[in-house]
């Protein structure tokens, strides 16, 4: 299962680090239990181009694919940081749109909710955020249930997690609705994270 990683300059690194350390160790541990199987999880980090980027605090990383070459996708997750110009991109919104309607579950740490709303893919539909930016949320998107005081909300086909460590939390989640709350448990132990699972 390929897990796509949204980046853009500014993204926040834990939002999208922690995803993907939780889905690298949970495969790696898959691995041991079944060594023959194919690798469960792949996650691959997506920007616009296949480009290097740079994230707060100038950390600079290299996107896998852009969005004209990465693989079929599993999972779309959209990490927060500084999204106020990166949502006005037509480009961005319309790829998000897309892939979205394509993917099994399309998930948002922090910030990256408001892609996801402005893609209209929160129509209706309870979600959260990081709290310091819960009112702007519902001001910008009225038609979103926001929900605050959680750590991640499951709509379905839709996830959301609160900020920055949360998105651990909700990743762990995926995993367990995606393979099992077993290794979700295991991959949480072996990261030596205290997860709070609903």
């Amino acid at each position: 299962m390929y897990i796509g990683i949204y980046i853009y300059d500014q993204v926040e690194v834990l939002d999208f680090a922690g995803p993907y350390e939780v889905f690298t160790t949970a495969a790696r541990l898959a691995a041991r239990q079944q060594p023959d199987a194919p690798q469960l999880f792949q996650p691959v980090l997506i920007a616009d181009t296949r480009r290097m980027v740079t994230a707060r605090g100038e950390f600079r990383v290299q996107a896998h694919y852009g969005f004209q070459e990465h693989p079929p996708l599993t999972v779309l997750l959209v990490p927060g940081g500084v999204h106020t110009i990166e949502i006005q991109r037509p480009e961005i919104i319309a790829w998000m749109r897309k892939t979205g309607a394509r993917v099994q579950i399309a998930a948002s740490v922090c910030t990256g909710a408001f892609f996801l709303a402005q893609a209209g893919m929160l129509n209706g539909l309870p979600a959260t955020t990081h709290w310091e930016d819960i009112p702007d949320l519902r001001l910008s998107f009225p038609e979103v249930d926001v929900r605050e005081g959680v750590r991640w909300v499951d709509s379905g086909r839709v996830v959301t997690s609160a900020g920055i460590s949360a998105g651990i939390d909700m990743s762990l989640h995926l995993v367990a609705r995606l393979a099992d709350r077993e290794l979700a448990l295991k991959t949480a132990q072996q990261m030596e994270f205290d997860w709070s699972d609903g």
